[in-house]
């Protein structure tokens, strides 16, 4: 069995799989939770990504009988062509390699709709170019009531009215609207100098868009686990 670890800036998520199957997933959001559950699970391999800097610790708590924690002197199975991969989010790579274990040989674009909104684009060659990097639903809400002397804080809703009627409703038309128009704007520039490329959507805030974008979009929520097995099987099997 393969186990998955991925330590993001909100929750850490565990995947198991065997070969390329995801089997079964825990969310945690307290550190104490996930150290006692992965003390008592037994894994043939283990793969941690981790935005946070504490993998190390994580993979202490592991009784995996092969551990990879995954940075960017780990091997892949695409090409990394980012200028400065030293500096490159473990989580993009991941959603990157996720993308091309799902379509392979195809231009892909994802994107990963959590804190940030990361845009990742993948060839048809399986080179990883980059992307683009921005503010997400969370952080747009808590800017404006921070930076501002009397916005309040607003949560996010499906469906926001383009017309807000209070000043909620208003911030909440703002940040929806305006994260959903920034996607279908970058889809559409992607589509226009790619044309037939395949466009994922993921993260814990995908599901707020997903029914307003074109339909042949593909969501995965689960793209950040599956392409973190794809790096630990490339690992293993070389």
């Amino acid at each position: 069995m393969n186990m998955v670890v991925d330590v993001g800036n909100t929750f850490t998520k565990v995947g198991f799989f065997e070969n390329e199957l995801l089997n079964g997933k825990k969310q945690f959001q307290i550190a104490g939770e996930i150290q006692n559950y992965l003390k008592n699970i037994a894994a043939d391999n283990l793969i941690i990504s981790s935005v946070t800097g504490n993998e190390e610790t994580i993979a202490s708590w592991s009784r995996a009988k092969r551990k990879i924690i995954l940075n960017h002197i780990t091997p892949l199975p695409i090409q990394n062509r980012y200028a400065s991969p030293s500096t490159l989010g473990v989580d993009r790579i991941a959603s990157a390699c996720g993308a091309w274990s799902l379509f392979p040989s195809e231009n892909c674009l994802v994107i990963d709709a959590g804190t940030c909104i990361n845009y990742e684009f993948v060839n048809h060659l399986g080179e990883y170019l980059g992307g683009a990097i921005s503010p997400g639903v969370k952080i747009r809400f808590d800017a404006m009531h921070q930076y501002t002397s009397g916005l309040p804080v607003a949560p996010p809703i499906d469906n926001a009215p383009l017309t807000g009627d209070s000043t909620i409703t208003s911030l909440q038309s703002g940040v929806m609207n305006g994260v959903l128009e920034e996607i279908k704007g970058v889809i559409d520039r992607y589509q226009i100098q790619n044309p037939g490329i395949r466009v994922i959507l993921c993260g814990g805030d995908a599901h707020f868009f997903e029914n307003d974008l074109n339909p042949s979009i593909f969501v995965a929520p689960d793209l950040v686990l599956m392409g973190l097995n794809s790096i630990l099987l490339h690992n293993v099997n070389s």
